[in-house]
């Protein structure tokens, strides 16, 4: 059994997005043509309280992109994005939902950012998709969204750690790149740890 899974293709880290990730709109036709092709289809949202450590905004003196020691995890300090119930936390409008069976909220605790679609980052909390996705027999996960340098990333790198065959599909995700090769660096190290990178061109006929 195969699973398709959509990360965090949300407002905010669309152009015009607190976050935004360049281009990152053009994935979302190539992610609805996809959905045409799996029967089960699972997607993740961040989904922040207004005082999660992760914004800069939160900690007076420090600006986006700085460091610190959020619970025992060294944190990048972000914009304050993806709020609940915000706009910017809501999926892309032409984003195709009609046929998805859940969406696995993250980032939700104050004191912990989550980047994987499994765990959060010190990997005490687990958002249950990886249960989810067994009790439904998967054994293999194709991993798209945003974004392929940070949430993308550790969600593949999860779903390889939790046994499940996992690909990538490199033109259904595009990269933050804070560094310039950000995004060849993040295929790079899921491929170094087992994952598939591959083309949404052999899904779609």
């Amino acid at each position: 059994m195969k699973a398709l899974l959509i990360v965090d293709v949300q407002n905010d880290f669309l152009p015009g997005g607190a976050l935004a990730v360049a281009d990152g709109d053009q994935i979302v036709p190539v992610i609805n043509a996809l959905q045409e092709h799996f029967n089960l289809i699972l997607a993740t949202q961040d989904w922040h309280p207004a005082d999660h450590g992760s914004f800069a905004a939160n900690h007076p003196g420090k600006r986006v992109g700085e460091f610190i020691d959020l619970n025992g995890v060294e944190q990048i300090l972000w914009p304050v994005h993806c709020v609940q119930g915000s706009e910017g936390a809501e999926f892309h409008a032409d984003l195709n939902k009609d046929n998805w069976a859940a969406v696995f909220q993250k980032g939700t605790q104050q004191n912990v950012d989550s980047y994987s679609g499994f765990f959060d980052n010190n990997r005490q909390g687990d958002t249950g998709l990886s249960a989810f996705l067994k009790g439904k027999d998967v054994d293999e996960i194709y991993v798209c969204g945003l974004a392929t340098d940070y949430c993308v990333k550790f969600t593949v790198l999860d779903g390889l750690t939790e046994g499940f065959t996992t690909y990538l599909i490199a033109d259904a995700t595009k990269a933050v790149n804070l560094q310039e090769d950000d995004y060849d660096r993040a295929l790079s190290e899921m491929a170094g740890n087992g994952a598939h990178i591959i083309s949404s061109k052999s899904i779609i006929m």
